[in-house]
């Protein structure tokens, strides 16, 4: 079976299960009274919308292959980016260093991803940027609230820019041992990583348990724990996406959803901080950028350097 088949074949299994949430939510809506508003079931139909343009865009993204990927990854990243740089502390002294971010790092990550230089892509933000943007704000010569607005800007880069751009990074994992089946490794890691978020979510309303940290969300351990244990077994059932055994898929997609769920408690803290309830309005029933795909953004990292450990 050639890459390009298995691409369909996952694309039509997401497009079969989509529907059947479709007609769910129709059946839903059809048994509001006549008149009356169910926010509930408006919002579900909405997130079904949302995943279907999403789906497709995957799709067709995972089919072109390595620029497709790389190139709808920089956008996702730059909306991150702009989503999570609102809400930071800035100074007119830093704007350099956030034109630097969006104009000239991001890109630049983003093209290192794509020719395949990782001894450049993994060490480029968290080593060299992270040296650089401190001398730049101090260019500014403003020392109000410095370390903030550094750190800040920072973490920026680190969460939007070098956790995305690590999904399409898998396509530079060793060709003998991937191939050009390496694109399916992209799809493993959303699928277990959205797989475990949405268990989480059924989980903790239908268990129930103490609450991990009440004033950040409502997680219980109950429900992670469910969430881990259901990415790790949808990574056992989509080993065959991968080119490693089941037990080490398995074990690939547990981290990944621990490390992903970790990463949503995180960003939950900051929207909490600010207030927010989500972190933009650019995805219909979602949120942003930031609130659809942050348990990806804290994965992708782990998830490639295990799989180069692996390979």
């Amino acid at each position: 079976m050639t890459t390009t088949t298995e691409i369909v074949l996952l694309a039509l299994g997401v497009f079969a299960i989509l529907t059947a949430l479709t007609a769910l939510g129709e059946s839903l809506r059809a048994r509001v009274p006549a008149g009356q508003h169910a926010a509930g079931v408006e919002t579900f139909n909405a997130r079904i919308r949302s995943w279907w343009i999403m789906a497709a865009l995957f799709s067709l993204a995972l089919l072109a292959g390595r620029p497709g990927l790389v190139l709808l990854f920089a956008l996702a990243s730059f909306a991150a980016l702009r989503e999570f740089a609102t809400y930071t502390a800035k100074a007119r002294e830093d704007h350099a260093a956030l034109a630097l971010a969006f104009f000239l790092i991001l890109p630049l990550q983003f093209l290192f991803v794509g020719l395949g230089y990782a001894a450049i892509f993994t060490v480029l933000i968290p080593v060299h940027v992270f040296l650089i943007l401190p001398v730049l704000s101090a260019l500014g010569g403003s020392p109000r609230r410095f370390l903030t607005r550094v750190a800040e800007t920072q973490w920026a880069l680190m969460t939007c820019v070098y956790g995305l751009s690590h999904v399409p990074a898998l396509l530079t994992l060793d060709p003998a041992r991937a191939g050009e089946a390496a694109v399916l490794l992209v799809a493993f890691l959303i699928l277990t990583v959205q797989g475990a978020e949405l268990t989480e979510a059924v989980a903790r309303r239908r268990l129930g348990g103490p609450l991990i940290a009440p004033e950040i969300n409502r997680r219980t351990w109950a429900g992670v724990g469910a969430g881990v244990a259901a990415g790790t077994a949808l990574g056992g059932a989509l080993a065959w996406l991968t080119p490693f055994p089941v037990w080490q898929a398995a074990l690939l997609a547990g981290a990944g959803s621990a490390m992903g769920l970790g990463g949503t408690m995180a960003l939950s803290a900051i929207k909490r901080e600010h207030g927010l309830k989500d972190w933009s309005d650019l995805i219909p029933g979602q949120g942003g950028v930031l609130d659809g795909m942050g348990g990806v953004i804290f994965a992708a990292p782990l998830f490639f350097h295990l799989c180069a450990l692996l390979r």
